[in-house]
């Protein structure tokens, strides 16, 4: 295999961006290991002071994500959410996002994210870290990312990702935060936001398995629990494309009969996660490494499909909505993956 280098003379701002990306590739395994460690430590090494508060805090994250499922009701701490840092990170692809419609804060949104990709990193971008531009373009609106429910039972991981505007996709967290007040004179709108906008990637663990570069397979017939929570809450759904989610990592091949995909299934039924093996570029070579590639992703969001409320979701109904985001899916690909897709003649959406 032949190796392509990357130039020695790079300009500091890139090698920032490359620093920041790899460091935010990396902070799941990062924040793992360094909850176990503080955890283990404390109780293991720490005298009676130290194991006291740890047991304190441990009991304190049980009860606390019981009651209210550790979601954060307003945008958090702004710091947090638009800072230089976070920047570097989406200038790195770099991230875009596309507005095709208003979005009036009277109401809640689930926005049908696809694709998964490996990390679901321009979603995770727009409506997480970096939220500045999503603020821009959809003002008094609050975005959410919705991620496993297990990540929050995880001491300080969980501190951290609530921090990046992150909450349980559980149907108790996605109905806390569907349910809330459009008044603005409620109190929990006193920090001028009126509506709340929560990002789920329907296709999931299954999904980032069918992620290769210039494939675009969703994972989303079988897929109404989202549809369901709409109608029960009363929020309109909003389809959302990011093209070039699949691009920026390649991952060892897994086609569906093979033995890797046949172990990746076994332990995505077992814990939530697919153990994925992702192929990308190094610091010094863009041949191969853990970094993803320099890819530009745009992610588009479409008009919103409004919803009739009823706490008991009529079957019909809800293949009927769900037809309409296949549909809306469908005609937001063909309208814009000529403008966002190196590729475009090649590129089918494929659904299953």
């Amino acid at each position: 295999m032949k190796i392509e280098w990357a130039p020695l003379r790079v300009p500091l701002e890139r090698r920032m961006q490359i620093l920041v990306t790899a460091l935010f590739t990396s902070m799941l395994l990062i924040l793992l290991s360094v909850s176990f460690l503080l955890v283990a430590g404390s109780l293991i090494y720490g005298g009676l002071l130290l194991r006291s508060l740890m047991l304190i805090y441990l009991a304190y994250v049980y009860v606390h994500h019981k009651k209210t499922q550790s979601v954060v009701d307003g945008n958090g701490w702004m710091i947090t959410r638009t800072n230089r840092l976070h920047r570097h990170y989406r200038d790195y692809f770099p991230v875009e996002l596309v507005k095709t419609a208003e979005l009036p804060a009277n109401k809640n949104y689930i926005l049908a994210s696809f694709p998964h990709g490996i990390l679901g990193t321009g979603i995770g971008i727009n409506m997480g870290v970096e939220i500045s531009k999503w603020l821009e373009l959809f003002p008094h609106v609050r975005p959410k990312v919705g991620t496993l429910d297990q990540h929050f039972h995880v001491p300080f991981m969980r501190e951290v990702l609530r921090c990046w505007g992150l909450v349980s996709v559980s149907k108790e967290a996605l109905i806390r935060m569907l349910s809330k007040s459009n008044d603005p004179k409620h109190k929990d709108n006193g920090d001028g936001f009126t509506s709340n906008a929560v990002a789920i990637l329907v296709g999931g663990a299954q999904e980032a398995m069918d992620s290769h570069p210039g494939e675009y397979i969703l994972t989303l017939k079988n897929r109404k629990g989202f549809v369901r929570l709409a109608i029960q809450t009363g929020s309109s759904i909003v389809p959302s494309f990011s093209f070039g989610e699949v691009d920026i990592f390649d991952q060892v091949a897994n086609p569906p009969d093979s033995l890797l995909r046949r172990i990746q299934n076994v332990v995505k039924k077992l814990t939530g996660v697919s153990p994925l093996i992702p192929v990308g570029r190094g610091f010094f070579n863009y041949t191969f490494g853990f970094l993803p590639f320099r890819r530009r992703i745009v992610q588009v969001v479409g008009s919103p499909i409004d919803i009739v409320q009823s706490d008991q979701p009529d079957p019909e109904y809800v293949d009927k909505v769900h037809g309409q985001v296949i549909e809306a899916l469908e005609k937001l690909f063909d309208q814009c993956k000529d403008k966002y897709l190196q590729n475009p003649k090649s590129a089918k959406l494929v659904f299953q």
